[in-house]
């Protein structure tokens, strides 16, 4: 499991050409290997301007190299403070790459998804770019109602999309783990891309299937509630994915949006603007 950049209670980020403008963000990322797991195939990067999980595939060290290959890659655009969608291609590309000198990890081959969000500028606006391979997911709350941004890349989700299951029955699927798009693989990845606005008051999420396999979304949305902070929602999340079974690993970066350009936080304001 890899690990880059933990948790920040508050970072500042400027807005370029907006005179002093500014986006503080505040945020947590946790990893868990589960009760079932012999080792933790996740990884994630938390560092501006870049969120990401990756979940990784082809059996315990193989999957581990995979999905730190895609952060570790990720992780190069971290001294910028915006990314755009030729970034993040470019990135993936590489790990790909990265992952073929590894080959000797497993016959099988290996591969890993990747969802989240990295801050962009859409004609000099921040916006998030929200980016997927996989099922991972990102989640967007939003005074109280809670979206999911991403697209599962699955046959279950197809199945889905067909009419073919119901959601009921799409949660109990024997193919629940087949995914029909990942990084690597000796594969070209291909991810889903989407603008995002970024908005004061609001609390995203990326996570790994580990978490969604556990919690239903009125799961997700409660805890990301109630958590006073992004760590302390962080830790109910995975505390209430443990206490429903842990089959697998588990990984969540939580990020509260605290101030845009459009809505400055108060000189002295500590707290988050959640509504």
């Amino acid at each position: 499991m890899t690990q880059i950049g933990r948790s920040s209670k508050r970072h500042h980020i400027t807005v370029p050409g907006r005179d002093g403008a500014r986006i503080t963000l505040s945020w947590a990322a946790l990893s868990d290997k589960g009760y079932r797991r012999a080792v933790n195939e996740d990884s994630l990067i938390a560092k501006p301007p870049i969120f990401a999980v990756a979940d990784g595939m082809g059996g315990h060290s193989a999957g581990d190299v995979a999905s730190a290959a895609v952060v570790n890659r990720l992780a190069e655009h971290v001294s910028h403070g915006y990314v755009d969608e030729d970034g993040i291609d470019s990135a993936l590309r590489a790990a790909v790459g990265d992952m073929d000198k590894d080959a000797g990890h497993s016959d099988l081959g290996t591969g890993t998804t990747v969802t989240g969000f990295a801050l962009t500028l859409a004609e000099g606006t921040p916006n998030w770019l929200v980016f997927n391979i996989g099922d991972s997911r990102v989640y967007e709350l939003e005074d109280g109602e809670l979206r999911q941004l991403t697209v599962d890349h699955s046959i279950v989700q197809e199945l889905l999309d067909a009419g073919a299951i119901t959601p009921s029955e799409a949660e109990v699927h024997p193919h629940s783990n087949v995914i029909t798009r990942a990084v690597g693989f000796n594969e070209d990845p291909v991810p889903d891309f989407s603008l995002v606005p970024v908005t004061a008051g609001t609390r995203m999420l990326a996570c790994s299937d580990g978490l969604t396999k556990e919690l239903t979304e009125h799961g997700i949305r409660h805890f990301l509630t109630v958590g006073t902070s992004p760590l302390d929602a962080a830790g109910q999340l995975m505390d209430a994915a443990l206490g429903n079974g842990g089959r697998d690993n588990i990984s969540v970066v939580v990020v509260d949006v605290l101030e845009t350009p459009e809505s400055p936080l108060p000189p002295g304001r500590r707290g988050t603007r959640l509504r």
